[in-house]
């Protein structure tokens, strides 16, 4: 009853804080709940099921946004990234946890990473960021993730500064040439058909699913290979008629794509064709027009 009656002449006579009850002489900070994340690493895997030996199905690069979903104990938390929606399983360790107002902030005035890979510091630290990461609030040398200001001084696209042609998209694309196939990777060091047009895309600001048959759901239908222009996307379908594949329209019937590695080869009305193993490798379906 002391502690009560203390308490409410504490509140009457003092000025509080916004964030802080004072009560018997203990202050409590109210906890803000940080529902959302960015990633803190060069790239991190994003897990089918909450067990380090589950699939990779994809992966968060630098500065990519999520939203926490769910968790199961401190070691896994369910994800939903912010980019394409897809969701997962991730390692929390790997992320900085925001609040809804940072996350908020963290999505505006984004630049894309064009470097292969360039370090970025911060403080006494310093490490690798990779091809297509987001750089939050970027003014030219430096961006802020909450109070941490970064240093990264590669080049960078702002999408908002640049005005898009299929020329400089190719220029991107072929930035990735020879990356290492990596079943579920968006890295210059192991990515997939998908996560190559999605990061390639990404860097201008160009919002495309993840995976190869969503990406077949948007933009304007081409009829014929020979009515292709540089930088559609064409898409393949496997034995049973699915989508499975995509990849970039070059000049000159050409297509760069992800296939043991990022590759040039010719493209025709039937496919993909393999100079070296003088054999077609994918079968067409259909061209889109995203520009």
């Amino acid at each position: 009853m002391a502690k009560i009656l203390y308490c409410l002449y504490i509140l009457c006579n003092r000025d509080i804080s916004l964030n802080q009850i004072i009560v018997a002489k203990k202050t409590v900070k109210v906890k803000i709940p940080r529902t959302h994340g960015i990633c803190k690493v060069s790239a991190a895997p994003i897990r089918k099921k909450p067990d380090d030996t589950s699939e990779i199905i994809s992966q968060l690069l630098f500065g990519e946004l999520i939203t926490i979903l769910s968790k199961k104990n401190k070691s896994w938390i369910k994800i939903k990234c912010e980019w394409d929606e897809y969701i997962g399983w991730m390692d929390p360790k790997q992320l900085k946890g925001l609040t809804e107002p940072e996350f908020d902030l963290m999505k505006s005035d984004n630049a894309y990473a064009l470097e292969i890979a360039q370090p970025i510091t911060y403080g006494e630290t310093s490490f690798p960021i990779l091809a297509a990461s987001s750089l939050p609030q970027f003014d030219g040398m430096t961006f802020t993730i909450t109070k941490e200001k970064h240093f990264y001084n590669g080049q960078v696209i702002v999408p908002d500064q640049v005005s898009i042609s299929p020329e400089l998209l190719i220029k991107v694309a072929k930035k990735y040439l020879n990356a290492p196939y990596l079943w579920g990777g968006r890295s210059p060091f192991g990515i997939d058909c998908s996560g190559f047009t999605q990061c390639v895309f990404k860097i201008f600001g160009i919002r495309l699913p993840r995976d190869a048959y969503q990406q077949a759901e948007l933009g304007e239908m081409v009829d014929f290979v020979s009515s292709s222009n540089v930088g559609d996307l064409a898409f393949f379908v496997n034995k049973e008629g699915r989508i499975h594949h995509v990849g970039i329209v070059l000049e000159d019937n050409h297509i760069i794509h992800a296939s043991g590695m990022v590759r040039i080869d010719k493209l025709d009305h039937f496919g993909i064709y393999h100079k070296g193993k003088r054999s077609y490798t994918h079968t067409l379906r259909f061209i889109k027009r995203i520009l």
